[in-house]
């Protein structure tokens, strides 16, 4: 899997700013406003988050060996 340069851009600024940034906002508001399934809701934005960047970790590494 090799991925275009637009959506390596997309999915990198996803999982390295977006998804964290609202994870992180999630979980303040629902401890704040005892909002319902903070602690699994952050767990599973993070865990998308996380499958993004091993996506991106397989284009780059795909990219990389197609320049040797």
């Amino acid at each position: 899997m090799k991925l275009n340069d637009k959506t390596y851009e997309i999915l990198k600024w996803a999982c390295l700013i977006a998804l964290p940034a609202i994870a992180t906002f999630y979980g303040l508001m629902a401890e704040t406003w005892s909002l319902p399934y903070g602690d699994q809701i952050v767990t599973t934005i993070n865990a998308f988050a996380t499958l993004i960047g091993v996506l991106i970790g397989v284009s780059t590494y795909n990219y990389r060996k197609e320049g040797e």
